[in-house]
């Protein structure tokens, strides 16, 4: 399914509508930097009923946000310099504790990524978002 977003206001619908269509729980994002995954990602966590400030865990690795749908888990592992550093957090328990899990830069850790796990690519060409999900 392909989206093409012009503007930032059209994030919310296309969130909703990805939301409607989740079957697994495990979602990874590709994308350049920039190109939008944390912003999506913000809309995304407030399609699932939040009250919580949802920000980049660049520094943190994690994110945690309570939603009307339980816990959802936001990842960036961008900083990892060996994907076994995400076994010293624990990400084996992330993954299979049935809540959604939010991944940017999830080639970082690819050996620990279930088969069952939708991709969000997203990217930006002068300003238009092209973003796809499978």
């Amino acid at each position: 399914m392909e989206f093409i977003i012009q503007n930032l206001e059209e994030l919310p619908e296309v969130a909703k509508e990805i939301k409607k269509q989740l079957v697994h729980k495990i979602i990874t994002f590709e994308g350049e930097m920039g190109a939008g995954k944390t912003t999506f990602i913000k809309e995304l966590v407030k399609s699932f009923g939040t009250n919580d400030e949802v920000s980049s865990p660049t520094f943190s690795i994690v994110n945690e946000y309570d939603t009307d749908e339980g816990k959802v888990f936001h990842f960036d592992f961008y900083r990892l310099n060996h994907e076994d550093e995400a076994l010293d957090f624990g990400i084996e328990d992330y993954i299979y504790s049935n809540q959604f899990c939010l991944m940017e830069w999830s080639n970082k850790i690819a050996n620990f990524i279930p088969d069952e796990h939708h991709t969000i690519s997203i990217k930006n060409v002068d300003g238009i978002r092209y973003l796809n999900f499978e």
